[in-house]
């Protein structure tokens, strides 16, 4: 018996774990370095194997069935690393060199992603980024699908990349009809249409921004909810773009024309389990349902304690998202100028202060908030504000 008869023989179970998993995940792994012939080895038990295991098989066709693009997924740890990973397969897949994104929209840290993040745009998000690199994204303004189409036009263009709600959040949410016109765009050039959703993946329904929105992209990029809260990205996508990551068997292929994917931490067996279970329950869209009605609730009960106080701006948002703007409402190309940020410091303290606690600019609701928590939160917000204005804060605004 031969070493290889011997190896079929003595693991037939990960044999067939791993033609399920060809079926869910490129290649049928989530790093490369567990790539064997006939089939790499799959272990049952432990928190961190360093080996293919059934539950990120059972992960990733989960998301293939919730996500309408997904086909093949490949996890990652971050969605940094996802939108790092879509850029990289969209040019492989191409051939084509530059990556297009929209001003104001943010995906990640990762060298490809700083530029025009927030305003001035001009000015890269963060120093220590070589200017070959910036120059490989072509920046566009949101909501403007004449631009789109002109720089479609370069024929340069391998993706684009957004978030289809709206840049940064949805701070700056997108018009009606945009996301088609994208689509029609994209499919006419030849471009790999890439939503970033992960913000908005099984957030905004079971599906994501693309279902609520009923416009599929070419691949997804997916992380925080993907993985139950724990550490974990995913990058979804159509069957024959995804494979650009999987080994081929052919030496020249496998050696310089696949996309490489590394990760000791990806589809670890902790994020496995929790990506499981909580996308078993976002697959009931009564979730998503119950925690878009508690954001309306709560965007309302912030826009009456703001016009009550008598500070500047409002409260909006989509779905179970709120975003609290002393600037009032963005235009269709979002602010043009950098936000009052000393302000939305002082505000995290004056709420932390008072029993609340809140990113800066914006908030996510869950489907575990309850009425008691919006009323406590809109409470603490008017507190909150009430201070700032005991010390000044808006004066001269």
């Amino acid at each position: 018996m031969s070493v290889q008869d011997e190896y079929r023989t003595r693991h037939p179970k990960s044999a067939a774990l791993a033609e399920q998993a060809r079926r869910a995940i490129p290649g049928g792994i989530t790093h490369d370095i567990r790539h064997l012939m006939p089939y790499p080895v799959y272990i049952e038990r432990g928190t961190h194997l360093g080996a293919c295991h059934a539950a990120e098989v059972r992960w990733a066709e989960l998301v293939n069935q919730l996500i309408p693009c997904g086909e093949l997924t490949r996890f990652t740890m971050s969605g940094t690393e996802a939108t790092h990973l879509a850029m990289r397969v969209a040019r492989a897949y191409t051939g084509r060199p530059k990556i297009l994104k929209l001003a104001g929209h943010f995906h990640g840290w990762h060298d490809g992603a700083v530029v025009a993040v927030s305003p001035p745009y001009d000015v890269p998000w963060s120093a220590g980024v070589p200017h070959a690199t910036l120059d490989q994204v072509v920046i566009c303004p949101p909501n403007d699908s004449k631009a789109i189409e002109l720089a479609f036009e370069r024929g340069d263009i391998a993706g684009m990349i957004l978030e289809p709600a709206g840049g940064n959040s949805g701070t700056t949410p997108t018009i009606p009809g945009y996301l088609a016109e994208l689509r029609a765009l994209a499919t006419r050039h030849g471009v790999v249409l890439i939503f970033d959703e992960v913000i908005t993946g099984f957030r905004y329904s079971p599906g994501g921004a693309q279902q609520y929105y009923n416009v599929t992209p070419d691949l997804t990029t997916l992380a925080k909810i993907v993985a139950g809260g724990l550490p974990g990205g995913a990058l979804t996508g159509k069957r024959e773009i995804m494979s650009m990551i999987a080994f081929r068997g052919d030496p020249d292929w496998d050696r310089s024309q696949r996309v490489a994917h590394a990760g000791t931490f990806n589809a670890n067996p902790l994020s496995a389990a929790a990506g499981i279970a909580t996308l078993e329950r976002c697959a009931d869209a009564s979730l998503q349902a119950r925690a878009s009605k508690t954001g309306e609730e709560l965007r309302r009960g912030l826009s009456e304690v703001m016009k009550k106080v008598g500070v500047p701006g409002t409260c909006f948002g989509e779905a179970s998202i709120f975003h609290v703007s002393f600037e009032g409402r963005p235009g269709l190309a979002g602010f043009d100028r950098p936000r009052r940020g000393g302000l939305y410091q002082t505000l995290r303290c004056a709420l932390l202060n008072n029993g609340v606690d809140c990113a800066a600019f914006h908030g996510w609701i869950s489907a575990m908030h309850t009425d008691a928590d919006v009323e406590h939160t809109v409470q603490g917000y008017e507190r909150a504000l009430q201070s700032m204005v005991a010390d000044g804060a808006f004066k001269g605004l």
